[in-house]
């Protein structure tokens, strides 16, 4: 397959790190090389300072890759996190990879208003989405792999090493499943896959997680149970728009509930509470601010990948079925319309789950609310994972798994890390699932010893 790479001008940024930004053309489907193209965006960092030789093209390449995988899915790289992550992992003698996703960030995007351009109808723009979970993502990688390495004499020299964050340890999984050869070593933080072939397992097993994380919520700030039962009768009241033209519903402020899985957030989530009772109290509405505040805390409308696909990463030949909606209705606590009726009882915040009603909240969710409706019910999933080549797995994996995750299940991940062959785990009650960020140098000081795989 020919593939058409542009290569911007290099530059340097302080600390001697050389930054190299490339587009690669790749199909949208790789069945039909011949058919439509996207751009995927990489960003290459090289610390100077660590190439022997330094100020030669040839020393630079030197350096062995590391590709980083960004959590999802439908995010794109944040680059502070490229930068302070990447300066911690140059220090191993790497240089670094850091790929937006296709539909993600630079890479050619998903967003709502390109496909009403194309005028893509429901049907169009599913069967154009389905192309755009981690089968594809690791298809990509594996192409940019070989125009980057396939130039090296040394076969062992063509591999390279791979760091996946949550949805990126999906991605490194279906790496290893059906790509290993390319692969030299993986690190995985926070994302070990649950093995299953529909999202039904993952959310029975996560609601257990945010409902301890809401007791948690509601014992640290105990007014908060009559508080939030006031917004809730406010908006339920009121028809509330937030700046970009959704609708703030009781469904959407709960939704904020998906910080509590992340250091930090259950305290983010009170002040937004907080913010808003001063304003219920001082102005009889909520204002401006606190309305901006609730949709910069949501992402959903800048990366819709992450609302429309968030339940089909989980489905092989089976349908999603809009699975956490249906489990969430199995508990009353999280269920205003049940709530409201016991007095002084705690409405339930949710975790991270998609429904149905986000896509007529959310206004840059609202015109993909038909494929959507598509994708929930579509069975037609390929194999995200091969169990057999997984078994016998000899790349080595290191993972950081999080025994409090609120969004990759403990026991599901120690079933799937069962299955996979040569996998260290760093297991810790002392990080969530941004731990990488909060916790980076002894998280990876620790991964990184594993990789030695000395035994006492």
């Amino acid at each position: 397959m020919n593939m058409a790479v542009t290569q911007l001008e290099p530059y340097i940024l302080k600390g001697s790190i050389k930054v190299i930004d490339r587009f690669f053309s790749v199909p949208v489907d790789y069945t039909k090389p011949d058919g439509p193209h996207i751009r995927i965006f990489a960003r290459n960092l090289i610390p100077l300072d660590e190439a022997k030789g330094s100020g030669t093209d040839a020393a630079e390449s030197d350096l062995p890759y590391l590709l980083y995988l960004q959590g999802g899915p439908g995010f794109g790289v944040d680059l502070s996190l490229s930068v302070d992550l990447g300066n911690a992992l140059h220090k191993k003698k790497y240089q670094t990879l850091w790929l937006d996703p296709r539909g993600t960030g630079l890479s050619t995007p998903i967003t709502a208003d390109i496909f009403q351009t194309k005028k893509m109808d429901d049907e169009a723009i599913a069967k154009y989405l389905k192309h755009f979970r981690a089968d594809n993502i690791v298809r990509d990688c594996e192409t940019i792999r070989h125009f980057l390495l396939d130039g090296k004499k040394d076969p062992e020299a063509r591999k390279w090493t791979i760091f996946g964050q949550s949805f990126g340890g999906f991605c490194a999984a279906t790496y290893l499943s059906f790509h290993s050869d390319g692969l030299k070593e993986v690190f995985i933080t926070g994302g070990i896959p649950p093995m299953v072939d529909s999202p039904d397992a993952v959310y029975e097993a996560l609601v257990l997680k945010v409902e301890e994380r809401n007791k948690v919520y509601y014992a640290k700030y105990p007014q908060d149970v009559r508080n939030v039962r006031r917004i809730l009768g406010f908006l339920e009241d009121n028809n509330v728009v937030i700046p970009n033209g959704g609708n703030l519903t009781v469904s959407r402020w709960l939704q904020l509930g998906v910080q509590f899985g992340s250091h930090g957030g259950i305290d983010r989530v009170h002040q937004l509470v907080f913010r808003a009772i001063t304003d219920l109290d001082t102005f009889g509405k909520l204002s401006y601010g606190l309305l901006d505040s609730v949709q910069s805390a949501q992402s959903f409308d800048t990366n819709p990948i992450y609302a429309v696909l968030h339940e089909p990463i989980y489905c092989q030949g089976r349908m999603a079925g809009w699975s956490a909606h249906r489990v969430i209705q199995k508990n009353d606590s999280f269920i205003w319309g049940k709530v409201k009726f016991m007095r002084d009882a705690p409405i339930y915040f949710t975790g991270e789950m998609i429904f149905p009603d986000m896509f007529q909240d959310y206004h840059h969710l609202r015109p993909l609310q038909g494929a959507a409706e598509l994708l929930a019910y579509d069975e037609d999933w390929p194999m995200l994972y091969d169990k057999e080549a997984l078994k016998k797995n000899k790349v080595k994996v290191n993972a950081a798994t999080y025994y409090d995750d609120m969004y990759v299940d403990f026991g599901l991940v120690q079933q799937a890390a069962s299955v996979i062959g040569n996998v260290e785990q760093l297991i810790t009650n002392q990080s969530f699932h941004d731990g990488i960020r909060k916790h980076r140098d002894n998280i990876l000081t620790t991964l990184f010893d594993l990789s030695k795989r000395e035994r006492d």
